[in-house]
């Protein structure tokens, strides 16, 4: 078939397309995020840190530039190895990555295969010392750790793939904890799928709440979890930390005769009056030891009445706060926001990806994008327009990274020509101006 230069649509013969536009990205936004990344030093902390343990010095694509370029690649919603063939020389990720071409399918493949154990501490690494130049931008008064598992599932033979009994699945168990306040992601690990919530979750969360403890001290430290994690261990490990904590516990027959005086005086409230009501729940709390305890911890409990129905509802939550328990309940039902977060990890950045046969590859690969999701979520909260910081991740790549360029190379410049009629040109440049105004504060 020859070439055709020009085609005239049948439906208008006016309208001809070709393929003459010239260098054209469809992603030029990435641009702000290249200076994003320039201003948290991102560039030069994969250079200094991650490197695999075959350096292949002769290898024209470095350990550093894939990860750079995978970075980039997860920003754009490319989420798959497969897609760096397709954007090999496309103008915008090419300059945002500061190469001529991309690594290609097999090159980034060959990567992944060499990621291990040190690469995962390289990336864990990296993760803190990026959360560390945030709290240089702005240090939080509060940091509230949202502790939760959710399911990567898994297909065909992958190590440590198993079936889930809690989800009804194959796959991994990851644990994961978000701050629920800001929504940065603070601490990611692949576990097998047949491992429980609370399994290993407080050697998890030991090292974090030490890091906070020794190096922000004045920062007041707050966990939350489910019923899933109601351990002995792991309320010593924040009480050994000075971490305010609120865990729910699985409701059992103790409790139940704790909590009969407030279930007695819910009953009066909805039958035993003249003036009974539909609905009424009331709050109380009590001291409790479970076998597996050292000793009572505080227990604050709300019992409900729902409208309709005959039955009750109790919730039982155990702290070490001083709040009073209706404040406390409201405080742990908070904690539902954190499904958000990981269904935007999952959904906008792909982090349930886990493709290889190999846990340790896999779980490279896991943190690799939630250090995108970290980055992300810090551009977002950092530096966007304060119309914008709530928008979803799919939103804000419509918005600001999906800007369609023209790309003019002279002997000195390359000039990204946007296109005119872009709806948010103001917000693009609010944003550059915002990121051109952080001040990371010098560490002492």
């Amino acid at each position: 078939m020859s070439i055709i230069s020009v085609i005239a649509l049948e439906s208008n013969k006016n309208i001809h397309v070709n393929f003459e536009g010239g260098n054209l990205s469809s992603d030029a936004g990435l641009l702000l995020v290249k200076e994003f990344f320039h201003k948290f030093g991102v560039e030069k902390l994969a250079k200094e840190i991650f490197r695999t343990t075959d350096p292949g010095h002769i290898r024209f694509h470095k350990d550093h530039e894939n990860l750079l370029q995978i970075l980039f690649q997860i920003m754009g919603a490319y989420f798959q190895d497969d897609h760096a063939d397709a954007l090999r020389n496309d103008p915008a990720i090419t300059a945002a990555v500061g190469k001529e071409a991309l690594a290609s399918q097999p090159t980034l493949s060959r990567f992944y295969n060499r990621l291990d154990e040190k690469t995962l501490a390289q990336l864990e690494e990296m993760l803190r010392t990026i959360r560390k130049k945030a709290y240089a931008v702005k240090m939080p008064e509060h940091v509230l750790f949202d502790l939760d598992s959710t399911l990567f599932e898994t297909f065909g033979k992958q190590e440590g793939g198993a079936f889930n009994f809690h989800y009804q699945a194959n796959g991994y168990h990851p644990l994961i904890c978000f701050d629920g306040m800001t929504g940065d992601l603070l601490k990611i690990e692949l576990r097998p799928g047949t491992q429980y919530c609370c399994n290993g979750a407080a050697e998890f969360m030991r090292p974090l709440l030490e890091e906070y403890q020794k190096k922000y001290p004045n920062t007041a430290l707050f966990l939350r979890g489910d019923s899933g994690f109601a351990t002995d261990e792991l309320y010593r490990v924040c009480e050994d930390n000075g971490t305010s904590y609120v865990i729910r516990l699985k409701e059992n027959e103790v409790l139940r005769k704790l909590a009969k005086e407030l279930d007695d005086e819910l009953h009066e409230l909805t039958q035993k009056r003249e003036d009974a009501v539909s609905y009424a729940v009331v709050y109380g709390e009590f001291e409790y030891k479970a076998s597996s305890w050292d000793y009572p911890r505080r227990v604050v409990c709300k019992i409900e009445k729902p409208y309709g129905q005959m039955i009750h509802m109790n919730t039982f939550v155990v702290t070490n706060m001083d709040s009073s328990p209706e404040k406390l309940i409201r405080f742990y039902c908070k904690r539902g926001l954190m499904e958000n977060f990981i269904k935007e990890c999952k959904s906008g950045f792909d982090m349930n990806y886990v493709s290889s046969s190999s846990q340790i590859v896999n779980a490279n690969r896991v943190l690799i994008h939630a250090l995108a999701y970290l980055l992300f979520n810090l551009f977002r909260r950092l530096v966007l327009p304060d119309k914008m910081r709530k928008d979803r991740v799919d939103t804000l790549r419509l918005k600001l990274i999906k800007i369609a360029a023209r790309i003019v190379r002279s002997a000195r410049y390359i000039v990204f020509k946007l296109c005119s009629s872009c709806p948010f040109q103001h917000e693009f440049f609010e944003t550059l101006h915002n990121i051109w105004q952080i001040q990371l504060i010098p560490e002492s």
